[in-house]
């Protein structure tokens, strides 16, 4: 009972925001995720072997390859429902992820594993914020994409390269969820499309 006492007060918090906020909390949230993989992509960079880069799968390889707007363009005339559902599945589909990469982080062979640690705790953070501010935004069931991940590989250079490519493909997927939160702020508060 007391869950759905919950529901109601988040539905009723929803109403008495208003979506142009909600969308400005969200478009933040979602710049600020995206920010921190690009930081962790860029200190994953800074020491990563010239044979990885060789050996690192392509981002079409990624466990989140939706048919999804290609630019801003394309983004403009999906519906606002669509978009809300593909952030949605996008950033639900990183909950495992994340949690296989927290967990690699401290014992992974990178020089700034510490550093590297703390900015996944905060992806994570910031994920779980967004998540229940889309939640908020979101009455249908939205399917998940599953990850058929778990295992980094067995030595050093393999958890290295799996842990960069997966890094990678979050940073690529949080520039979408930013891309299309970004054009749902510019529709909520009835900005011109050309203006977003």
């Amino acid at each position: 009972m007391a869950r759905r006492s919950q529901g109601t007060k988040l539905h009723l918090l929803c109403h008495a925001i208003g979506l142009s906020d909600l969308m400005e909390r969200a478009s933040q949230r979602s710049d600020k995720l995206h920010s921190l993989s690009t930081s962790l992509n860029k200190d994953l960079d800074s020491h990563f072997p010239p044979m990885g880069r060789v050996m690192m799968p392509r981002p079409s390889m990624c466990h989140t390859s939706l048919q999804t707007p290609k630019d801003k363009e394309q983004a403009l005339r999906v519906s606002e429902n669509e978009l809300i559902s593909l952030a949605r599945s996008l950033l639900l589909a990183w909950n495992d992820p994340l949690l296989l990469l927290s967990s690699e982080a401290p014992t992974l062979s990178h020089p700034s594993n510490g550093d590297i640690s703390s900015k996944i705790r905060e992806l994570q953070d910031y994920s779980k914020s967004l998540g229940d501010g889309l939640d908020m935004l979101v009455n249908k069931y939205i399917s998940s994409i599953p990850f058929k991940g778990g295992d980094l590989g067995n030595d050093k250079t393999s958890r290295l390269i799996n842990f960069h490519f997966l890094m990678s493909c979050f940073r690529r997927d949080s520039h979408k969820i930013d891309s299309f939160l970004k054009v749902l702020r510019c529709r909520a508060t009835k900005m011109r499309p050309e203006t977003c």
